[in-house]
């Protein structure tokens, strides 16, 4: 008689029983099938479909089907590959696609396993796998107290970056997953790609930004020194990606300078006279956004023109070690914050904000006196972290990427993804997300206004 683990929602799985797992889209590449390569010389069968042209070039063996239908239809066919394959587990990269959140939403329905991966909190050198999602959906504990005694017999964590690649890799990757998508549609033409951007504008728009990146680099860091030598006190507000699903589809912003208007509002309000807002553009921004022009505009509608800095490049660690106070909308980056001990306030909702590491007040008060994270919980949170819902590894780098997919397809078997059981809870941030109005199911997505073809919109701007 096999063993039995308990998974949530009081459902059981064998171990040792033969596993049929299916795989949806994965990130741009050849990594998940690695992983159900693994999962085979494991002794368990593999299944994947197909959703969109890149899908079937990076993988299309006789494990694949190609799904060739519309995103309404999705979840009926779905169900019925699911029910028609005895499928056990199912595994995906961008827990908020829509088509994974259907997928989501089935497993949790059938009792099978919803298994999300995606880029590590803890980068470099780490994937986040998790059962359901990220953010919204992760069930990493918010209570302090709950993360600490989980943590306190731990291994420490490993920083070593010890499989490193290169920036070509990861964006040749993205670039062919997109453009297969653009020039072959027709093998898959109801595939709804869901970008915020035309891949072709983003892509063009992106030379020239590649082109001026040192130029860039060597006026930032000038700007950086005079900030911190001015010795007046300064709040960073790193921006992400525009396009990035965490702030899609986990916060409530239809765009950044919502969240930046927001914080400049409060600052220009609440913040001491002589205080700063430095406002760090992400080093992989697409040069979409005219971003130098809004915020001058924004400041100076906001009485801040003197007291708002824009910073494009440069080192973001050493801004905040210098820093009165971080804001973010949900970026990993707070991460970096929470080691060099700086005050953080999250706009949106993100796995970490979690108070006595986190400021929990109004943002009004963030200005004046920001607490500060505790270091303790900071350790235990990344403990916690890289324990039960990181895997060491990469998507891209060769040595990284074979041990990775070993121990995913292992976990997977082994029904150790979210453990210790303090990781297998209910998520705790679904109720916040529902007042934010944040979708939270396929069917809220698929209702919800999709913003495309916002390279014209910017330039109008």
């Amino acid at each position: 008689m096999c063993r039995r683990l308990p998974i949530p929602d009081g459902k059981t799985a064998a171990v040792g029983e033969r596993k049929t797992v299916l795989f949806l889209q994965g990130p741009p590449g050849t990594f998940i099938r690695h992983v159900a390569d693994e999962l085979e010389v494991l002794g368990h069968r593999s299944l994947r479909i197909n959703l969109s042209p890149a899908d079937w070039f990076f993988w299309h063996d006789k494990r694949a089907r190609l799904y060739r239908g519309s995103l309404r239809d999705w979840p009926a066919y779905l169900a019925r590959f699911v029910e028609d394959h005895g499928v056990t587990d199912i595994v995906y990269y961008q827990d908020r696609l829509p088509y994974h959140a259907a997928a989501a939403e089935l497993a949790h329905n059938l009792g099978l396993n919803a298994v999300a991966c995606e880029f590590g909190y803890l980068r470099p050198d780490w994937i986040t796998l998790e059962l359901d999602g990220m953010s919204v959906l992760s069930r990493f504990p918010d209570q302090a107290d709950v993360i600490l005694a989980a943590a306190g017999d731990l291994p420490d964590v490993d920083r070593r970056p010890l499989y490193k690649h290169s920036f070509f890799i990861e964006a040749f990757n993205e670039v062919l997953f997109n453009l297969l998508n653009v020039f072959f549609w027709f093998i898959s033409p109801r595939f709804s790609q869901d970008k915020y951007y035309h891949p072709i504008a983003e892509y063009l728009s992106m030379i020239p930004r590649l082109l001026l990146s040192r130029h860039r680099d060597r006026s930032a860091t000038f700007l950086i020194d005079d900030v911190i030598d001015a010795g007046t006190p300064y709040f960073v507000f790193p921006l992400q990606l525009q396009s990035d699903y965490q702030l899609r589809y986990n916060a409530p912003f239809d765009h950044l300078l919502d969240a930046v208007d927001m914080v400049m509002a409060s600052f220009a309000k609440n913040a001491q006279s002589e205080a700063r807002l430095v406002v760090k553009v992400h080093p992989l921004d697409q040069g979409i956004e005219p971003w130098k022009r809004e915020l001058k505009a924004m400041a100076r509608r906001h009485g801040l023109k003197k007291r708002v800095y824009m910073i494009d490049g440069g080192n973001l660690d050493t801004l905040l070690k210098n820093a009165a106070g971080m804001l973010t909308v949900n970026s990993t980056t707070a991460l970096h914050a929470v080691r060099v001990n700086c005050p953080i306030k999250v706009l949106g909702i993100a796995v970490y904000d979690i108070p006595r590491l986190t400021a929990q007040g109004d943002l009004d008060d963030f200005w004046r006196d920001p607490p500060r994270p505790e270091p303790e919980l900071g350790i235990a949170v990344e403990k916690l972290m890289a324990t039960g819902i990181q895997v060491k590894g990469s998507f891209y780098e060769k040595t990284g990427r074979k041990i990775a997919a070993a121990e995913i397809a292992r976990r997977i078997v082994e029904e150790r993804i979210n453990l210790p059981e303090a990781l297998r809870g209910p998520s705790p941030r679904v109720a916040k997300a529902k007042k934010l109005g944040l979708p939270i199911g396929f069917a809220e997505m698929l209702a919800k206004p999709q913003k495309t073809d916002r390279w014209r919109n910017a330039v109008r701007r």
